[in-house]
């Protein structure tokens, strides 16, 4: 099978947030079993949360990287390509080699849904989480691992970590996850293994109860980032930059919310045994793509997945901070399941000019639907994000247009925009 039908395949599986997707660890377990248990014997840093878990990976891949070790890297979703999910060192595997682990995957699974010992072919999820446990079984000295969805039931909690890190729990997918924050927070701290010492990120007073209770059931050691004594913290429209521990570290990522991001990941490399310069290294050239991703100067145009509320709350505070004396144009598509209501009122009203639009995506909410429900004095409906763009060039060069709402825009609108140049 060709990558491209490697890859038709995988989608035509279907995702975990499909009605009816079974959640559950057993058909993994089997199908890992199957192929050797390729899980075993590796070392794992396993992330979950609501936001911030993906830069968090980043930036711990990035400064293992730094300190020499050949690290593996799983993340999800991706932006333009499948083989984004499954890193080493940095870069994606090829897609020859994404072909190779996906054909080992797809003959097991379906030789054991003949024999009747599982109920169906694994997920795309699950399909491409085995696949990334074989790559790095053969290629990594250490693999981050992030959660897809949840932590308990999720397809990448058949590992034995030796960190756990639990970044912000928030709001988002309440239908799998459960509609209060205790329960979304019972569902992050089910990745916690008995004794394995824990990150834990800046939480909520009642996501915080719950997932240090759950730690202090299972004996495992925990490390708050709220008690980290952070130091002379600096911000710029450009990223930030603190003092931990007496030694300076420099976050590239645009955001205060990428502070504490920056945080859990310097903790989580000082436990694993990592020299501060080597840390210092590692974060200070750490990218994360879509993410308040400038792509594009004069005007600037900025790659943002804002997609629930705690993610539309930090991009407007990045506005605020550091956009209050420019024209700001916004690019604004979503999901139908997403939280509308929520996210819009938190963005819109500090849009100078309004572009609607819709990623090329079955789920994507139309812009004429959205448009009809807007009060805005300048916003427009276009039918493509392509043709969003055409809009948003139309901004003058002082301004700074984001592109928000839905990585699906995200990644649509970047495989449109990077062909084009990149200015740092």
């Amino acid at each position: 099978m060709s990558y491209p039908d490697s890859v038709r395949y995988l989608y035509a599986l279907g995702n975990e947030l499909k009605p009816g997707a079974k959640l559950g660890l057993e058909r993994m377990q089997a199908l890992l079993a199957a192929l050797g248990s390729p899980e075993l014997g590796q070392r794992f840093v396993h992330v979950a949360g609501t936001n911030g878990k993906g830069s968090t990976c980043a930036m711990i891949a990035a400064s293992l990287q730094a300190a020499g070790k050949r690290t593996g890297l799983y993340t999800s979703p991706h932006l333009l390509s499948p083989t984004e999910r499954i890193q080493i060192d940095g870069v994606p595997v090829s897609e020859a080699e994404f072909e190779l682990a996906f054909e080992e995957v797809h003959v097991v699974a379906e030789r054991m849904v003949a024999e009747g010992s599982l109920d169906a072919h694994p997920s795309y999820f699950e399909t491409v989480t085995a696949m990334a446990l074989l790559i790095f079984a053969r290629r990594a000295e250490i693999v981050v691992f992030e959660v897809g969805l949840g932590g308990r039931l999720d397809a990448t909690n058949v590992v034995q970590p030796e960190l756990c890190v639990i970044t912000p729990v928030h709001y988002d997918h309440e239908s799998f996850l459960g509609n209060t924050l205790p329960l979304i927070a019972a569902e992050k701290a089910g990745i916690l293994k008995a004794g394995v010492p824990l990150i834990e990120g800046c939480q909520e007073e009642q996501a915080a109860a719950v997932i240090e209770g759950r730690a202090l059931a299972l004996g495992c050691p925990v490390t708050r980032v709220a008690d980290a004594g952070v130091a002379e913290v600096i911000a710029d429209a450009a990223g930030s930059a603190f003092t931990l521990q007496g030694h300076r570290y420099r976050c590239p990522l645009p955001g205060r919310h990428q502070i504490d991001n920056a945080v859990a990941a310097v903790l989580a490399c000082l436990h694993l045994g990592l020299a501060p310069k080597n840390i210092a290294s590692g974060i200070a050239r750490t990218v994360w793509p879509g993410r308040l991703e400038f792509v594009r100067r004069s005007p600037d145009f900025v790659l943002d997945g804002a997609h629930n509320p705690s993610g539309a709350r930090a991009l407007a505070a990045y506005i605020g901070e550091f956009c209050r004396q420019r024209p700001v144009w916004l690019v604004y598509g979503t999901m139908r399941d997403k939280a509308i209501e929520e996210v819009t009122p938190q963005l819109f009203p500090l849009a100078d000019r309004l572009i609607l639009t819709a990623p090329d995506f079955p789920r994507a909410l139309r812009p004429e639907a959205l448009l009809q429900a807007v009060e805005h004095p300048h916003a427009i409906a276009t039918p493509t994000v392509a043709a969003a763009i055409q809009e948003a060039e139309k901004a003058p060069p002082e301004a700074i247009v984001f592109f928000t709402g839905s990585l699906y825009l995200v990644g649509e609108a970047r495989g449109l925009l990077m062909p084009l140049g990149f200015v740092q």
